[in-house]
């Protein structure tokens, strides 16, 4: 007992030691955990509501708990079939299409030397900075069915015009594609700075041995920036449940909202638009119960395929 007793002064001493000689580092450190405390640990605290008749008039530590009427409401609600489906194929379309564009992007890029890669990195980064609301009324003028230049082209070419945002079957694909146009670029930066450490001793090895350009993308490249994109998968899929509602919301119409709602634009309209405080808390709650529980998936599959992940 004695010597467990030692053991554990002799370790809370040496701690302590360790934390006096890095009080600096510290010292840099408290803003950055004051903010996070204040900004994402304290507001946690409204999730109570979630679970309570929220009456803005009584606040939210003396409103009514109602246990768990709000996700009952939710999950018995008509629509929450069609709004799990809805969001669950548009995240994964956007997964399976916007993922690996910007790793291709970044190996394409880091083949171009020059001016003219800066041109193209320049291009391509451009589309990120317009706004949502922009990006969708450009998206609403190009297909417009009177005017819009691709319908333009179909009636040039004797074929009959579309009414893109009023069909449901082209909804995803206007959204997922217009944001692989948008971010494509962006995305691929991080993937330029991990192929900025790739060795060029590997790249001098492969030129002697005689391989092609393709050869030592597959072979040196790809292998070194693997690590970042597996974190970066993991990552994205502990964002599954959660599509912005901005974009969404936008393209929605009367015409398209069978395939358009989705669980952020239903939140929004029921819960915000009619002040349900609860309701929206309570689905805000749900959708990180799914992203959390997908990400910690993704991790274990992760370590166990590649042996590696996040933690």
């Amino acid at each position: 007992m004695k010597k467990e007793k030692n053991k554990s002064e002799t370790k809370s001493v040496s701690l302590k030691t360790r934390m006096w000689k890095s009080r600096y580092y510290y010292l840099m450190l408290l803003p950055a955990v004051v903010y996070v405390l204040i900004f994402n640990y304290a507001p946690m605290a409204g999730l109570q509501i979630a679970f309570k008749n929220y009456k803005v008039t009584l606040g939210m530590w003396d409103s009514p708990w109602i246990g768990f009427r709000n996700f009952r409401d939710f999950f018995n609600s008509y629509s929450f079939a069609q709004l799990m489906e809805n969001t669950f194929v548009l995240s994964l379309y956007q997964i399976l299409v916007g993922f690996p564009i910007p790793i291709i992007v970044a190996l394409i890029l880091n083949e171009l030397k020059g001016g003219f890669k800066k041109a193209t990195q320049t291009i391509l980064y451009a589309p990120h900075f317009i706004s949502t609301v922009v990006l969708v009324g450009v998206i609403t003028t190009m297909f417009s069915p009177s005017q819009g230049v691709v319908n333009t082209i179909l009636d040039a070419i004797g074929m009959e015009r579309i009414y893109f945002m009023g069909e449901p079957k082209y909804f995803r694909h206007l959204y997922v594609w217009s944001g692989v146009w948008q971010n494509m670029g962006w995305s691929a930066i991080v993937y330029l700075a991990a192929l900025a450490g790739v060795d060029p001793a590997l790249h001098e090895a492969a030129d002697i041995d005689g391989a092609t350009r393709m050869q030592k993308i597959i072979h040196i490249n790809l292998p070194t920036i693997m690590p970042t994109i597996i974190i970066m998968l993991i990552l994205r899929m502990g964002q599954i449940a959660s599509i912005g509602y901005e974009k969404v919301y936008l393209m929605q119409n009367d015409l398209n909202v069978s395939t358009a709602e989705v669980i952020s634009t239903y939140v929004y309209k029921r819960g915000i638009i009619n002040s349900n405080y609860s309701f929206s808390t309570a689905m805000g709650l749900f959708n990180n119960v799914i992203n959390v529980t997908m990400l910690l998936i993704a991790n274990k599959v992760s370590k166990k395929v590649s042996g590696s992940g996040l933690f």
